[in-house]
Order: structure tokens, then sequence, then C-alpha cells
């Protein structure tokens, strides 16, 4: 397979020299390092986003998704592992690598059923998983505090999601009264975890519940484009 220098390949060589540039002005890491992200995945975010169809071919997008798969494999098992590194050294800077694993698997999940684009048809999916994860974190919070898995406790705190995840069931037959009672919702989860103090989990948080709602409330609200979609 013969590389092609197409326009790809000088749009990502001149965000490698700007991030040069901006290294030598300021020496600021920071700066070189993102823009070394930003260059490396040009291509593969603009294939996989079906915006650069003419630039790649068939055998490339199929090697770009294989690989593409294996990394994030690979940065999950790393984020784990640092996360379990720094618990057992008491560091609570663990919790930033368990955000980076929640954001990445819910980032996966959401875009899987999205560029499907039969919106009304996964918005159900997005809704219960979206339920089930806001469920689980909240349940393992009660434990945390010492409370049983069967404790009442830990009932109460998983509730809203199981509440979420059967808003999902029910959209399935009623789209657009859930669509609306869903919106409402997301605006009661954000506000409610804005209301402690705001940093990156809080920030983090909200963009895990908050995103995949919205997408959802807005693909339950679109009509179907013919009866076997819906």
């Amino acid at each position: 397979m013969k590389f092609k220098k197409n326009p790809i390949f000088w749009w990502a060589s001149g965000i490698f020299v700007l991030g040069l540039i901006l290294f030598a002005i300021t020496q600021n890491q920071i700066f070189i390092l993102g823009f070394i992200v930003a260059a490396y995945l040009l291509r593969p975010t603009l294939a996989s986003f079906g915006l650069a169809k003419k630039y790649v071919d068939e055998r490339q997008q199929n090697l770009n998704h294989r690989s593409s798969n294996i990394a994030f494999i690979v940065m999950m098992f790393a984020c784990v592992f640092f996360a379990g590194y720094l618990m057992a050294e008491d560091n609570h800077t663990f919790e930033m690598f368990l955000m980076v694993i929640v954001i990445g698997i819910a980032t996966k999940a959401l875009f899987n059923v999205l560029l499907s684009k039969n919106f009304r048809e996964v918005a159900p999916k997005i809704i219960i998983g979206v339920g089930l994860l806001v469920a689980l974190f909240s349940g393992m919070g009660a434990i945390d505090r010492g409370n049983g898995i069967f404790s009442i406790n830990f009932l109460m705190n998983a509730l809203p999601g199981l509440i979420i995840a059967g808003l999902g069931i029910l959209s399935k037959y009623f789209p657009r009264v859930i669509a609306v009672v869903l919106f409402f919702i997301m605006i009661a989860l954000v506000t409610f975890i804005f209301r402690k103090d705001i940093d990156w989990a809080t920030i983090g948080g909200s963009l895990i519940i908050g995103v995949p709602l919205l997408a959802a409330s807005i693909g339950l609200w679109r009509k179907p484009k013919n009866t076997s979609e819906e």
C-alpha cells in the first residue's frame, strides 16, 4: 500500500509545525503534545466521520479501525493499571484515570449507536445505558460509605438511574412524551451535579450524563424516516 500525500497529509503537517512553533515560543510542552495528537489523529478522525472517503481507501480504513480498537483497549488497561497503582499509594489522583475510563467507554458506546444514523431506534438504548451507568456508580458510592449492596441506601442511590433506564424502555412506546420528560430530567441532574464543588469530576460527570441524554431526547423527537424504521 503506497502512502499518498493528499490534502489531509499537508493539513496534519501544518498542525504539527504549528505545535513546534508554539512550543518554541512558550516552552510549554502541552502545545507540542496536543498538536502531535491532533496531527496524528486527523486522518482517522475524518475517516471515522465519513468526511475523507476519497482520500482513504477501504484497506486503509479497515487497518485504521483495527489499530484504533487495539489502541483503545491498551489505553483502557493502562488507565486501570495506573489507577490501581495510585489507589494502592492512597493517592486520590487515581480518580482522574477512572474518569478517563468512564468517558472513553461512554463515548465509544454513544458513537457506536449514533453513527448508525437511525436515531429513533437507538435513542432508547442510549437512555437505558445512561440509566444503568448512573445506577451503578451511584450504588457504588453507597457501598464505599459502608452500606451493603442490599441496603436501603444502595437502592435509594441507584433509584434515579433505574428510573432513567425505565424511561428508556417506555420511550419505545411514547417517544415524544419521554423526550420532553427526559429533557427536564437532564436539566435537573446536571443542576444537582453542579450544586456540588465545581471541579473536573463534576464537569466530567455532567458531560457523561447530559450529552447522551440530550442526544437521545433529540433522537426521540425526530420523526422516523419510514414505517420500517419505527
